[in-house]
């Protein structure tokens, strides 16, 4: 796939998923950017905002295999990952795997699995692969895990620590639809859900394609250089008592490219750097106690370092 490719394979799918999940474009277009970018989502936002129908209208719209995890505190690691498990007809041990081996993969509420079944998910989400009793097995591509939380019930959870929120690409949330997208909605699903009726639209061979092609999107120097700056700036920023790390800039980079190519453009612009910024940084980027007591939100802190950092402009001689 060339890079002119990408806009039109991820506008069909874009648009086969808002057949399902009504007036949420701009969060579709970020799973998409995620998608390209080879990276994971983690969807922030109250229950019954169609966080577990946008994971599956994703696999269904690709051809992709797809599996939930139900995360709750009795999950054990080896309910995600899989385990040996002896045959006795052949007499020896084989291997199960888990749902995990699926090319995408719901989290279902990550929060409520304890510590160590949290951390089974990192080598899959890190190396695409598991390693169990010695032996290690590589996940089929694509592979991409989206995981949901609850902002606001935190009895009985487990928060995510700040290892595990850095293997997400992204983080980002749904939100309530409006009046006339909750409208639209009851409309659609009078007779059956709209799950049930849409169909493929592309593969995963043409997904690996995109996402071979999305890093050949040009970057200019003046436009890698701003990256860097924004990123750096986070770590000198008075509200933050800890600023974005390397591997976030390399999001920003790479997501920048994926969201450039979905709108059509095989150059990045500043306002692509910008659009990624708050999704890719907002979830490792920690406020300081003086923030917190003030109210202060690390989106808030995101824009107010962006607004700091002058975006490169083209100057054209005279």
């Amino acid at each position: 796939m060339k890079v002119e490719e990408i806009a039109p394979f991820s506008r069909r799918v874009i648009d086969n998923v808002e057949r399902v999940i009504v007036g949420k474009r701009d969060p579709i277009r970020l799973a998409m950017v995620a998608l390209l970018c080879e990276g994971h989502v983690l969807l922030e936002d109250v229950p019954g905002v169609a966080k577990t129908m946008l994971a599956r209208s994703l696999a269904i719209s690709l051809g992709c295999s797809f599996a939930r995890i139900q995360c709750t505190p009795d999950v054990l690691p080896s309910d995600i990952t899989g385990s040996s498990i002896f045959n006795q007809k052949l007499g020896e041990f084989e291997f199960r795997p888990g749902p995990v081996f699926r090319q995408i993969v719901l989290a279902d509420e990550i929060n409520r699995a304890t510590p160590r079944s949290q951390s089974a998910l990192l080598e899959a989400m890190g190396e695409r692969q598991v390693t169990i009793d010695g032996i290690t097995h590589l996940m089929e591509r694509p592979f991409m895990v989206t995981a949901t939380q609850n902002p606001i019930e935190h009895e009985g959870t487990f928060p995510l620590p700040e290892a595990q929120l850095d293997r997400f690409l992204i983080r980002m949330s749904l939100g309530y639809p409006s009046f006339p997208d909750e409208n639209t909605m009851l409309e659609r699903l009078r007779l059956e859900h709209p799950i049930n009726s849409i169909e493929q639209v592309s593969n995963a061979e043409e997904l690996l394609g995109a996402q071979r092609a999305v890093r050949e999107v040009f970057v200019h120097e003046k436009v890698r250089e701003y990256v860097v700056r924004v990123a750096q700036a986070t770590r000198r920023a008075a509200d933050l008592a800890m600023g974005a790390s390397p591997r976030a800039t390399f999001a920003l980079y790479r997501t920048s490219q994926a969201l450039a190519a979905i709108e059509g453009r095989t150059y990045i612009i500043p306002d692509d750097v910008k659009y990624c910024a708050g999704p890719v940084f907002c979830h490792r980027i920690i406020l300081n106690p003086e923030s917190r007591l003030r109210g202060r939100k690390p989106t808030e802190a995101v824009e107010a370092v962006l607004q700091t950092i002058p975006a490169p402009v083209e100057r054209t001689p005279t």
